[in-house]
């Protein structure tokens, strides 16, 4: 079954929990998640750190990816993106240890967490409640607590900017708000291109999906924001549209992957490249030629610009393209975005949590 992406009632009907809306929603996410953190009270003093490690898993992990990639100029130490139960070694008193767990019940952000804890860590905690938020109160933990009621992925904005509300008003990102404004004034323009009442002919986001069509998306981005934006377009393309999906990094792909574009091996693919005004001139030139390797290979290939100046506003134009078509992916073959019955099975086998 293929519905009409420019069906209105046939989209609403097959998107019951409103994922498109969610998606739509984005922009305020990230303005209210902002101000929510800027305002936690409690936060640890980061005098004589020497390395923060960001711990998540699923959609609570990738604001991790984004605060790496993003403010990678202007952070002061290293940031490690940790999704394990287990800290690394080097984590101790110097160490600010951010915990992210949307639903407070990820098995493993609870083990990093208590590890932490135990090892005199400097923490704060980023979540909608759960036990994850009781283990905080219990710590004297500072937390930013983000609404519930959305699917993890879908609280990405919260999550994240959340994040960075907090981390501002601790020190370790300088002021934020210029980017903050321009990333959601980029991101309303955005969603009021490709939301469901504007017709394909029009919306890039449904056109791509139709492009898509059955061929198995495999997203590339520059190293850096292109890259962590390829990692959420694969997993939304997972999660909200129900396929396999693959990303890969520029120009790490080209030491390896493009081997693998032989003759014919591509005609089942869609190459989706992430592009954007901050690529180093050395890695914007191997795009095209990668791209055309694909192409030989008889894959689709396809470009996605960002917007803004900013990184952060970069980053999450082209995340926002990503969200959208994965939804439309999903819709397209009838499928409902927002249910993850793998992962349902999956923490029911293991009594564990995700998100």
């Amino acid at each position: 079954m293929i519905i009409d992406l420019d069906d209105e009632a046939a989209l609403a009907a097959h998107d019951p929990s409103e994922m498109l809306g969610a998606v739509a929603a984005l922009p305020s996410h990230c303005a209210q998640a902002y101000v929510t953190g800027r305002d936690v009270r409690g936060l640890p003093s980061l005098d004589g750190i020497s390395s923060v490690t960001y711990c998540g898993m699923g959609g609570s992990a990738v604001a991790g990816d984004m605060l790496r990639a993003a403010f990678r100029d202007r952070l002061h130490v290293p940031v490690d993106v940790n999704r394990s139960p287990e800290l690394p070694e080097y984590a101790g008193p110097h160490t600010l240890v951010v915990v992210a767990s949307y639903s407070g019940d990820t098995s493993e952000t609870l083990s990093a967490f208590r590890e932490a804890t135990a090892r005199g860590c400097r923490l704060i905690a980023v979540t909608a409640g759960g036990r994850l938020s009781e283990e905080c109160a219990e710590h004297e933990v500072a937390s930013v607590t983000v609404p519930e009621g959305f699917a993890p992925r879908a609280a990405v904005g919260h999550i994240a900017f959340g994040a960075f509300g907090a981390l501002e008003s601790a020190g370790l990102l300088p002021p934020l708000e210029a980017d903050v404004d321009e990333t959601v004034a980029e991101l309303v323009g955005v969603s009021g291109e490709l939301g469901p009442g504007v017709p394909s002919a029009g919306n890039s986001a449904k056109g791509l999906a139709d492009r898509i069509g059955d061929r198995t998306p495999v997203v590339w981005g520059a190293e850096g924001i292109g890259a962590v934006a390829a990692m959420r377009w694969k997993t939304q393309m997972n999660e909200n549209g129900k396929v396999p999906a693959w990303s890969s990094s520029m120009s790490e792909l080209d030491h390896n992957e493009v081997v693998g574009w032989s003759d014919r091996i591509g005609t089942e693919s869609a190459v989706i490249m992430l592009r954007h005004d901050g690529e180093p001139h050395e890695v914007a030139a191997r795009f095209p030629l990668s791209a055309g390797i694909a192409r030989d290979a008889g894959a689709e290939v396809e470009e996605v610009f960002a917007r803004g100046r900013s990184s952060l506003a970069r980053l999450l134009t082209l995340m926002v393209v990503g969200d959208y078509t994965s939804v439309y992916v999903g819709l397209r073959r009838g499928v409902d975005p927002t249910p993850v019955r793998a992962i349902d099975r999956l923490k029911a086998a293991l009594s564990g949590g995700t998100g």
